[in-house]
């Protein structure tokens, strides 16, 4: 059996709701064993008392930094610093970032170049920059209740070109001669190439996300396996 991923957390305090520390720790339950657990900040500030609150009930190492001049931000640095000082001296297999701070996205970058998962964590106004440096990257303010979410109208989804994009290039690039593709390699296909989750967009699966926009069609065969395939592609190569 093979042994479960090691994953290093690093939290920047300053910049992330505490009260999300057990969303994160579900997630990150999925992929690994969390055995390294920091989270920085100047533990006097009142600013960060709610983390203060939750450091001992999940064994979390409060990192003190002080503020030592106004309007710089040194916990950024240390984090970094303890960051590439794990990258290099211990057996991790996944980089955990707490933040909704842009200043992380050279971390993200170099932790990724050295082989490491990253796996970001932050507020819808984290920069995309940090966003799109991570491996994956999920917003910690979006609405709990998924089922609600999917059954507002998806005019808006369908708005956004930049995901519509990403969905056709997927279909795309792994389709079978009729134009129809296996959702399993459009997920990685896509996992491959952004920090995509279909929970960001307030939808559990993948699968029912293709399904709240009208521009694919969905099939299913033996086995319940998903199909898609992209309507406006499928017609311009005169698939039925």
């Amino acid at each position: 059996m093979k042994d479960k991923q090691k994953i290093a957390l690093f939290i920047d305090a300053d910049n992330a709701p505490a009260a999300k520390i057990e969303v994160i720790l579900s997630e990150l339950a999925s992929y690994g064993v969390v055995n390294i657990r920091k989270a920085y900040g100047n533990w006097k500030s009142s600013n960060i008392k709610p983390w203060e609150d939750v450091l001992h009930e999940h064994s979390i190492q409060p990192i003190q930094q002080f503020d030592l001049t106004k309007g710089k931000n040194a916990t950024d640095i240390a984090l970094v610093i303890d960051a590439m000082d794990v990258l290099y001296t211990k057996d991790v297999d996944i980089i955990c970032l707490v933040s909704s701070d842009c200043d992380f996205t050279p971390l993200a970058t170099r932790a990724q170049a050295d082989g490491k998962l990253v796996i970001g964590f932050g507020e819808r106004k984290t920069p995309d920059a940090f966003v799109n440096a991570c491996s994956k990257f999920l917003f910690l303010d979006e609405p709990e209740n998924t089922e609600k979410v999917i059954t507002t109208p998806t005019k808006n989804i369908k708005s956004d070109t930049k995901l519509i994009n990403l969905l056709r290039q997927a279909i795309e690039a792994v389709e079978e001669d009729d134009g129809w593709a296996m959702l399993g390699p459009i997920g990685t296909h896509i996992a491959n190439h952004a920090s995509f989750d279909q929970r960001n967009y307030g939808y559990k699966k993948l699968s029912d996300l293709f399904a709240a926009i009208d521009l694919f069609e969905m099939k299913k065969t033996k086995g319940s396996v998903f199909w898609i395939r992209d309507k406006k592609r499928a017609k311009q190569n005169g698939h039925a």
